[in-house]
């Protein structure tokens, strides 16, 4: 296995791809990523991957058009050495909240960095909690994807907290919430908002019952951390008591960090599919083991449905 096995990390989170390769005890290849004056990227792999199974691990996290199309370089340039197929490993993808056209004469963003991966040469892609399923359609070829749930829910009953009650801090995230409630046994709330524009949200009302209660807001996606902190503020108005997130990808800009320091929320919880996870108050769980078994069990040919289990 390891002799045929090749991954590659592109510059946008090399301490993930490093753990990654280090969990399938291989050597990271060996890639020459830089950028020139005028902003070009140059890419040269300094190894032989003739007939080989390559990965490319690299999230397609801010800034997210250099790491896209560094990705799309990387790709071309190990398509062109040669290797027998390759899988773009993406632990967060970019662009997945464009998923849809949801006013006039937009674009549908998700489905053309889809075609542009295939274009570029991707074989298959590994990912982890799209922002909408749908998106694994949007490929021809095939798509892996993991959910962050079992690392994120293991941690969570680490803590041990009594009275807990999962809250969907958005009506679209019900779904993901109610598979979280249902694992932890728990009951389900959920906070109605409404959107005033890409960085502020207004926090409506709770539907469920969270006074004296603790709680645990599941997302997929947090940034800015405006739906959070809007949502940790109503839930302590309305009487719960500590209040925690779970969010597969805290994409967090410095104004997110701010915003989550001030607010009533205790902790959160998240992977590090992206390198911006870090803040006073986040707790980033490590996804290589679980990225590493998905790569390894590709490899083999040999399913990945087990890793969806939460023990």
């Amino acid at each position: 296995m390891k002799n045929h096995l090749r991954v590659l990390s592109g510059t946008a989170h090399t301490a993930l791809s490093q753990a990654i390769a280090d969990s399938l005890g291989v050597p990271l290849g060996s890639a020459t990523v830089e950028t020139f004056p005028d902003g070009e990227t140059f890419v040269q792999i300094n190894e032989n991957i003739r007939g080989r199974d390559v990965f490319i691990v690299q999230p397609t996290c801010p800034p997210a058009n250099q790491n896209l199309m560094e990705l799309l370089i990387m790709v071309d340039a190990v398509r062109r050495a040669s290797a027998d197929r390759i899988t773009a490993v993406l632990p967060f993808f970019g662009y997945a909240r464009q998923d849809r056209k949801d006013r006039p004469r937009v674009p549908i963003t998700a489905k053309l960095v889809a075609n542009l991966l295939v274009a570029a040469g991707v074989n298959r892609v590994l990912t982890m909690d799209l922002h909408a399923g749908q998106i694994q359609g949007f490929f021809d070829i095939p798509v892996d994807h993991l959910y962050a749930a079992p690392v994120l829910i293991k941690a969570i009953r680490e803590r041990g907290i009594e009275d807990l009650v999962v809250v969907s801090p958005d009506v679209g995230g019900i779904k993901m919430c109610h598979s979280y409630a249902k694992t932890l046994g728990v009951p389900l709330a959920i906070v109605a908002k409404n959107r005033i524009s890409a960085e502020e949200v207004e926090a409506l009302s709770v539907i469920g019952d969270v006074k004296g209660k603790n709680v645990l807001m599941v997302d997929d996606l947090t940034e800015s951390a405006g739906t959070l902190t809007a949502a940790a503020k109503l839930l302590s108005e309305s009487g719960a008591k500590n209040i925690y997130a779970g969010v597969s990808h805290a994409v967090l800009s410095e104004k997110g960090r701010e915003r989550l320091d001030a607010s009533p929320i205790l902790e959160v919880f998240t992977t590090n599919s992206v390198p911006q996870a870090y803040g006073s108050k986040v707790t980033a769980l490590s996804v290589a083991p679980l990225l590493s078994e998905a790569i390894k069990r590709i490899h083999d040919d040999e399913s990945v449905t087990s890793l969806f289990n939460v023990g």
